[in-house]
């Protein structure tokens, strides 16, 4: 008894050499929270079980529930074939390529399940660097816990038993805090260099210290992944930002070196006082958004991050003679397509980014009715929510926040006082318009004041 108390407070019980064989840890020991578990992940696993197969929680959400943390998500690993975990579920469908998985619905809500993998077999397809292509090998418990990334990851529970089987000494390290790879970690990295970005968010998200072993590699490796498809990238760039922590995450990116190639130029922007404060202030509202449950915008997100290139060019052809709105968008365009070669930002995405982009000179018109057109703009709150921080980082005049706070939120007569007023002048200070070539022509009003004021309403 004395010594169980001993290994709890020291943290060493989970020193396990045999990764063959799990600890077994009881309610009492890994004081998980029953009710923080999803009713339909019990019932998958309990249907399982109840088909003679094994199965168990595992992954992330044994993780968060061993840190006392509600999970998002909630994957099953079992002894049972794709094709037979299909047969128990109404709604069931496998998927994947690399790697056959199950994903079983109950409404909305979507549940992993996967089949125990086996040790990777040395002729499983590879690309030239050593990245695994396709593996659909199965096998027992103890080689699908050696096959997952982190020792923090590699932990089962079981819901009907209340147990965590634990391979890898992956209690001691959240016990410790530590992030550990399990393996050698220049060969894990190898087979899949998403791992690298990986270490990185959840050290940023659990506040966690990466191992030295495990931190040793990353910066060397880091060019790794410009192998990998970009759509895997973006997904997992996307999971990074918004994973409640984006800024601590860009942060330690950076200091892993691996920033280079996923966001070009983010450790410019970074660094230049203006953009380093938008890009500040875009992830803590993000991230204020996550921890309260609201959802998030990955369009306004990315235009958010890369707004300052747009800017740069922006004001680059603006300087060259361009409108102001035709350069916003040749600007868009070109940030836009470099973009989408390295993160392969989906449609969608890039749509929403143009839109609120596009949408910035306009608030600039406060005259007419070109203010009451902005309302009825679908991605209205998007494009005042992107001004806001437009102001508050310095880039702008605060007053034309304040101007159309007051628009949106003033009845009929508050607009029209509005409308009357005097513009103040913005310290956005593009480049000056181009001037429209003057016609010749008789009589004292020839080249008059109509014939050379362009308009941004024209250009549009």
């Amino acid at each position: 008894m004395i010594k169980k108390i001993i290994r709890r407070i020291l943290g060493t019980k989970q020193q396990n050499s045999d990764h063959t064989k799990a600890v077994v840890l009881s309610a009492k020991e890994h004081r998980i929270n029953p009710k923080l578990v999803s009713s339909n992940a019990i019932r998958v696993t309990s249907t399982l079980q109840d088909a003679g197969f094994k199965a168990f929680l595992v992954g992330g959400a044994v993780r968060d529930l061993l840190l006392d943390i509600k999970p998002k998500d909630f994957d099953i690993a079992t002894n049972a074939t794709p094709e037979q975990v299909k047969k128990l579920f109404r709604r069931a469908f496998i998927i994947g390529r690399r790697f056959q998985i199950v994903h079983v619905m109950f409404g909305q809500d979507l549940l992993e399940v996967t089949t125990f993998r086996g040790t990777s077999t040395d002729d499983a397809p590879k690309d030239e660097h050593g990245r695994v292509l396709r593996d659909n090998t199965f096998g027992e418990q103890h080689e699908d816990a050696l096959r997952r990334d982190f020792s923090i990851n590699a932990m089962y529970y079981d819901p009907a038993t209340q147990t965590v089987l634990d391979y890898h000494n992956g209690m001691t390290d959240i016990r410790n805090r530590t992030l550990r790879i399990i393996g050698v970690p220049e060969a894990r990295y190898r087979e899949d260099p998403v791992r690298l970005l990986r270490v990185v968010r959840f050290a940023a998200k659990l506040n966690f210290t990466i191992a030295p072993d495990t931190r040793a590699p990353i910066a060397v490796m880091a060019p790794l992944i410009n192998n990998v498809p970009a759509a895997r990238v973006f997904d997992e760039m996307l999971k990074l930002l918004l994973s409640g922590h984006a800024l601590a995450c860009l942060q330690e990116l950076r200091k892993e070196g691996l920033h280079h190639g996923l966001l070009p130029l983010l450790d410019v922007v970074l660094e230049q006082p203006l953009g380093e404060k938008f890009v500040r202030l875009a992830l803590a509202s993000t991230d204020e958004r996550v921890k309260l449950g609201k959802p998030v915008s990955p369009g306004f997100l990315f235009a958010s991050l890369l707004w300052h290139q747009a800017l740069e060019k922006w004001k680059a052809y603006q300087a060259a003679g361009e409108y102001p709105i035709p350069a916003l968008h040749l600007a868009a365009d070109d940030v836009l397509h470099t973009q989408t070669d390295q993160l392969a930002l989906q449609r969608k995405i890039a749509s929403d980014m143009r839109d609120i982009w596009a949408m910035q000179p306009r608030f600039e018109r406060r005259v007419g009715k070109s203010p009451y057109k902005m309302l009825e703009h679908p991605r209205m709150r998007a494009g005042y929510d992107f001004l806001l921080l437009r102001c508050a980082s310095g880039e702008i005049d605060a007053e034309l926040g304040e101007w159309w706070t007051a628009f949106m939120e003033g009845d009929g007569d508050e607009r029209e006082a509005l409308l009357a007023q005097k513009p103040a002048p913005t310290n956005q200070g593009p480049a000056k318009k181009r001037p429209r070539r003057r016609r010749k022509a008789s009589g004292s009003n020839a080249g008059g004041s109509d014939n050379n004021k362009p308009t941004s309403e024209s250009s549009e």
